[in-house]
This record gives structure tokens, C-alpha cells and sequence, in this order.
């Protein structure tokens, strides 16, 4: 059996659209043996990936509670063990030693073409296997139909299963690639070289890895930074792989013939409860009554040997255990979209990595989208645009049902029609407080996407933007320079449309003049309302606008900045003593200002606690609802038959395990004297 590579992962597997229906197949086939595709046959060019799946079957399956086994393989290495059974008149037992597995996977299966014994014993053991429910996944570098001379009967089995190929990967893909490489090599880039590189028409990621490995070497060995400039330099004929030496092959059959020395001295070695059995049995007693499994430690344990380097073990163990917590503890102050995931993941110390991986999503699908500044009104854009795209505008954010949807605003500039889809995203929000809104550019959308399949969120980045209510774009003719963002962006469409939401766009040509964008798009920007926008009236601050964080840093908010004071017992003055005087409250009331100076915290029982957790003034947050007229949002008639609501106050809040309290008198703060 090949021995399996622990870094050939789902999880540093990227997906993009050439490989996602290969990728989710796999996985199922790894999380549900013989259950769904059986056999899946995967195919594609070299270095597209087709081991890196197989390798990562593998190693997912090693993570379950069973231990299955699983055998991966070459052909090469399977037509081996075939000729020497052969040879020595043991073909019957190799032909029962496959049956028995749960997992067989088979690299290079190309070369069944000419091997009719092969053929004929991989036949008997696929049915086999799929009869006692073992999976089987096969891959090769063509179809089946393609491979010569392969048994009808052979191909018709790889028919009745799920057969799927993995393209060359799309630029996006390419850029999200080359940056998870870098990563893994623990390395940077400059802005703009993975980019660069991705440009290239590499056709597989072999050949990517090889033009990063150039790169890498000139920043290592020059001690400089390469730059996207310098890409050009790097990009011609990629090196060769090499293959194992002599020495490391020596090297690895001693350490085999070490393990045999050290299995047989065990053996002569009585079990007791030495030091290292008891550190593991009470690791594994304490996390098993918070919940968690301790099957690493439990297996360790049934060995009659001390394990190497065993208290680091414990410790790595322990240090899991602790990480889960923390996880789980992330997981519900985010509120976790996905509790049936978690539920498993967080008490098994085994499965870090998936619980890291299932808090990178859950970060993912509650990030909250970007809000526009403020600015104009759609009523203070009255005298400044004709009525028909103001209209149009204020029908799309109104509580009932938009006639045009979506809407399509365009000028020369472009500038006007941002600036109207700013005004719009503030008329939405006053009307929906709770509502999801997302505002982006093209660009800022593609980059997006990139860093998403560079993290590995890509599922969690599409569900969030998936469940907005409303979509506004701007920039929209910069999707003719763009491949992968159009597909996103489609489907985007589609799930927004099902659902009902509202979408408006912005840009400076109308949708007939986008050069190479699908027409799918184009057909469905068209479908709703396109509006030429004449901002020639328009002011400045009407067309500017920036996107800003709804929950901003305390140290950006003006009302935690009026608290973070240290207050001195001759500055405190208790809540209800008015007039009191201390010295800060004299000096400010000579200097004209009320005595309130500087702002003296109230007792806890005149704070309240917000939905997020934070804490504030009952009198000063939240901001209280209050009922507006339509004439104070719109004009009429654009606003009849409306009602809107002033949106309350969304500003960030720490929760009350940040909030640090300085207080000169710690005796009028104590609840209970537990002495």
C-alpha cells in the first residue's frame, strides 16, 4: 500500500468551478462508504488533483470513529502484487485480502488497457466490495470509454457509478492556488504575484506549484521581495519532479527495521501502570466528564509500549481539548448558523482541524456587510435628478413589491448613478432596520470571492451573500474583465431572485454595451428596468460615498470614548446628588458647562444590556423608534402609501466580560463580603 501524504487534505484541497462536482463527490464518498457513488470514477490530465482526492479520502477516513480499512494504491503497485500472487500460486488469498477492505482507492487506472488478468481480478473485487458495501474510487487520466481494450464489462461497472472529471482550474482558482501554496510554504507575496502568475494559461497545478517554487527560491536566496514586474523572468520552462534518492531510501528502511527491534523488545516488556499509562489514563478520564471522546489517549493505552516523547502527547492532547473549548465558545457568541455540524466536531479532539475549518465558515456567513456613509436623501436629490430614476429607485426599497426588479442605472460617469444607489441603500435602511443589505463592487465582489477559496469559505461566502434582501453593485461594466465573478455573480442572481430580494446596479454604460459578459447576465440586467441617470445637476457630496464597518472599533465610537475616563475619588459625584460639588464639577461649572464634567459612570442598575451583549446608558442607546411621514423620506407623489421607520442605533458594543471598571471606592461595588 502507498503510503499516505497527511498534507493531502479536503482541506488544502482548493475548490473552484472546474473541480467542485469531483471534490463533493469525494467527500461523500470519504463520509458515507458505498452509500452514494459507487464506484466513483474520477478522471482528468495530470496535476489536476485526482491523487491529492484520492490521498484525501484516505486521510478523512482515517479521522472517523471506525477504523475502516482503507488501501490506496497505483495500478502499477496493484498489477505488482498480481504478478507475484501469480508467480508464488497465492492469487486466491490477494484476492481475499481486497475483498475484506472497506475503502479501495486506485490511482492510474489508464493502465488496465492490455492487462487482462488485472481486468479480470479488479472485476471480481468490484463486485465484491459493492456487495458487502465497500467503496471503491478509481482514477485515471481519461474517461473510461477511452481506455483500450477495457473490459465491457469493466466499463459498464464504472457507468453504473458516478464518472467525473476535474477541468484545468480558471484564473480565480489560480490566484486562490498559488496563495494557499504560499501559505502552506509559510512564505508572502507582494501584491499583485499571484495575480500575476495566475494569468498565465498553466494548464495544471503541478506547473503552478513549480512557477511559485521559482519565486520562492529568488526571495529566499536574494533576501528580497519579488514583485508582480519580475514575473515574466520566472515563468519558462517549469523543473522536473524529482524522484527519491538512494539515501532516503536507506534511511527509511532502517527506521522500519528500528519499529520491528522496538515492537519485540515491548512484547518482552510486562504491562504495569507505569508513569506514562497513568498520565494518559487521567487525561482521558478528565475530558471524558466535560464530554469530550479521548479515543487517541484510550488506543494509546491498549499498547504495551510507552509511547515516544509520551508527556508531549498528553500535553498536545490537553492543548486540543482546550482549543475545542475556546471554538465552542467562539461558536456561540457568533451564534453559530450550524449547530447540527458542531454538535460532534467540538468534543472530539481529533477533529481540530474540522472544528478550526467549521469556525472559519461560521466567521464567514455572520461577518457583517459593509454600510454606506451618510449622506443625501432620495427627498434631497429632488431638485437635482429628473423624477423617473428617482421614482424607479424609491419604488425598489418601498414595502411593498418592486414593479422593476432589477433596477439598472447608468450614466457616462458613472458617478451619478453610484450616488443614486447610495441614496437608495439609505432609504432602505431607514425603511428596513433589520433588513440585509450588501453594497459592493465588481472588483471588491471578485476579490472577495478570491480570498473565500483562498480560506477555504467559499460555502459560507455564497450562503451569506445568497441571503441578503438587498443587492447593490456599482461598477458593473468591470464584469467584461472578469471570468469566474460572472458565474458567481449569475447564480448569485438566480438565488436572490427565487427569494424575492431586490437588486439594484450601477455603471457607466447600459447592458448592451458590456463587452464579453455572459448573456445570460446581460438578458437578465435587461429584463428589469434600465434608466440613463442625467446627474449633470448633481452635486459633489451626492456622488460620493465610502463603505463603512456597522460595528465600528470602540476606539471609533464616540460614546465609549466619552467613558474612558480614570476617575479619582474628587471627581466622583453619585448619580441622584445634583450640584454636588467636587472639585472637576466646580471648575466646569465656572467655565459655563453644567457640572456633568467629566462623565461619571451610573451605578449598574441604571445601565442597560443590549441585544449584542453590550452595555449603555438607558437614556442615551438605543435610539428610539419614531414614526416619520413619507414627505420626510420622498416627495410626493413618490412616497404615497408609504411608511417608514427611523432605524435605530447599530453602533458596536462590548460585551460586559470587556468592559473594565476603575473605580475609586471598591466598597460601594461589592455585592457580597465572601469572607
Amino acid at each position: 500500500m502507498k503510503d499516505l501524504d497527511p498534507k493531502l487534505t479536503f482541506d488544502t484541497f482548493v475548490v473552484g468551478p472546474a473541480n467542485r462536482l469531483a471534490s463533493a463527490a469525494a467527500r461523500r464518498a470519504a463520509e458515507s462508504p458505498g452509500k452514494s457513488y459507487n464506484p466513483l470514477f474520477v478522471y482528468a490530465a495530470s496535476g489536476l488533483g485526482k491523487s491529492h482526492l484520492l490521498m484525501g479520502i484516505a486521510n478523512h477516513a482515517d479521522r472517523g470513529d471506525a477504523s475502516p480499512r482503507v488501501r490506496y494504491e497505483t495500478l502499477e503497485e496493484y498489477l505488482g502484487e498480481l504478478t507475484q500472487a501469480l508467480v508464488e500460486g497465492t492469487r486466491d488469498a490477494l484476492r481475499e485480502r481486497y475483498r475484506d477492505l472497506d475503502i479501495l482507492l486506485l490511482d492510474d487506472v489508464q493502465f488496465l488497457a492490455g492487462q487482462p488478468e488485472a481486468q479480470e481480478m479488479l472485476l471480481g473485487t468490484l463486485d465484491a466490495l459493492t456487495t458487502a458495501g465497500g467503496q471503491v474510487v478509481l482514477a485515471s487520466d481519461r474517461p473510461p470509454a477511452e481506455i483500450d481494450s477495457l473490459d465491457a464489462r469493466l466499463l459498464s461497472r464504472f457507468s453504473g457509478g458516478l464518472i467525473v472529471d476535474i477541468a484545468p482550474p480558471e484564473y480565480e482558482t489560480r490566484v486562490a492556488i498559488v496563495r494557499r501554496k504560499a501559505e502552506e510554504r509559510g512564505q508572502t507575496l507582494a501584491e499583485g504575484v499571484a495575480e500575476a502568475v495566475a494569468r498565465y494559461p498553466i494548464r495544471n497545478v503541478r506547473e503552478l506549484g513549480g512557477a511559485l517554487n521559482r519565486i520562492l527560491a529568488v526571495q529566499d536566496l536574494e533576501a528580497r521581495e519579488v514583485d508582480a514586474a519580475d514575473v515574466p523572468k520566472f515563468m519558462g520552462d517549469l523543473p522536473v519532479k524529482h524522484t527519491p534518492t538512494a539515501t532516503a531510501t536507506t534511511a527509511a528502511e532502517f527506521d522500519d527495521f528500528l519499529d520491528q527491534v522496538s515492537g519485540a523488545l515491548a512484547d518482552a516488556v510486562e504491562v504495569q501502570e507505569a508513569p506514562w499509562r497513568k498520565a494518559y489514563r487521567e487525561a482521558a478520564e478528565s475530558a471524558e466528564r466535560e464530554g469530550f471522546t479521548a479515543r487517541r489517549l484510550r488506543l494509546a493505552l491498549d499498547s504495551r509500549a510507552e509511547p515516544a516523547s509520551w508527556e508531549s502527547r498528553v500535553e498536545a492532547f490537553r492543548g486540543d481539548v482546550a482549543r475545542l473549548r475556546d471554538i465552542d465558545d467562539e461558536l456561540t457568541r457568533l451564534k453559530n448558523p450550524w449547530p447540527e455540524a458542531a454538535s460532534s466536531v467540538v468534543k472530539d479532539p481529533d477533529r481540530v482541524e474540522e472544528a478550526e475549518a467549521l469556525l472559519a465558515s461560521v466567521r464567514e456567513r455572520v461577518r457583517p456587510f459593509l454600510e454606506v456613509s451618510p449622506g443625501p436623501s432620495l427627498r434631497e436629490l429632488e431638485e437635482q435628478l429628473p423624477p423617473l430614476p428617482l421614482k424607479a429607485a424609491a419604488q425598489l426599497v418601498s414595502l411593498d413589491k418592486p414593479q422593476y426588479n432589477p433596477l439598472y442605472l447608468w450614466d457616462s460617469e458613472g458617478s451619478a448613478a453610484r450616488g443614486l444607489m447610495a441614496s437608495t441603500a439609505r432609504a432602505f435602511r431607514s425603511a428596513f432596520p433589520d433588513g440585509r443589505m450588501a453594497v459592493t463592487s465588481v472588483a471588491a465582489f471578485s476579490e472577495d470571492f478570491i480570498r473565500a477559496l483562498s480560506d477555504g469559505v467559499a460555502g459560507a461566502w455564497r450562503e451569506r451573500w445568497w441571503t441578503v434582501d438587498l443587492l447593490l453593485v456599482y461598477g458593473v461594466q468591470a464584469l467584461s474583465e472578469t471570468e469566474r465573478a460572472q458565474e458567481e455573480f449569475f447564480h448569485l442572481f438566480e438565488a436572490l431572485k427565487r427569494r424575492g430580494a431586490r437588486v439594484l446596479l450601477a455603471a457607466n454604460v447600459p447592458p448592451s454595451r458590456i463587452d464579453n459578459i455572459d448573456d445570460r447576465l446581460r438578458s437578465r440586467f435587461e429584463g428589469g428596468l434600465v434608466v440613463e441617470v442625467d446627474g449633470s445637476d448633481l452635486g459633489p457630496d451626492a456622488r460620493e460615498f465610502t463603505l463603512v464597518d456597522p460595528m465600528p472599533a470602540p476606539e471609533d465610537d464616540p460614546f465609549w470614548q466619552g467613558l474612558s475616563v480614570d476617575f479619582t475619588e474628587a471627581d466622583f459625584t453619585p448619580v441622584g446628588d445634583a450640584g454636588a460639588s467636587t472639585p472637576a464639577a466646580d471648575a466646569s461649572r465656572a467655565s459655563g458647562g453644567d457640572g456633568d464634567e467629566p462623565p461619571v459612570i451610573p451605578p449598574l442598575d441604571q445601565l442597560d444590556t443590549g441585544d449584542r451583549g453590550g452595555m449603555f446608558l438607558v437614556e442615551q442607546r438605543p435610539a428610539p423608534r419614531v414614526e416619520v411621514t413619507p414627505e420626510d423620506f420622498l416627495p410626493d407623489p413618490l412616497g404615497a402609501d408609504m411608511e417608514f421607520t427611523a432605524p435605530t442605533s447599530r453602533a458596536w458594543r462590548p460585551s460586559p466580560e470587556k468592559v473594565v471598571w476603575r473605580w475609586p471606592k471598591p466598597e460601594e461595588r461589592l455585592v457580597e463580603d465572601l469572607s
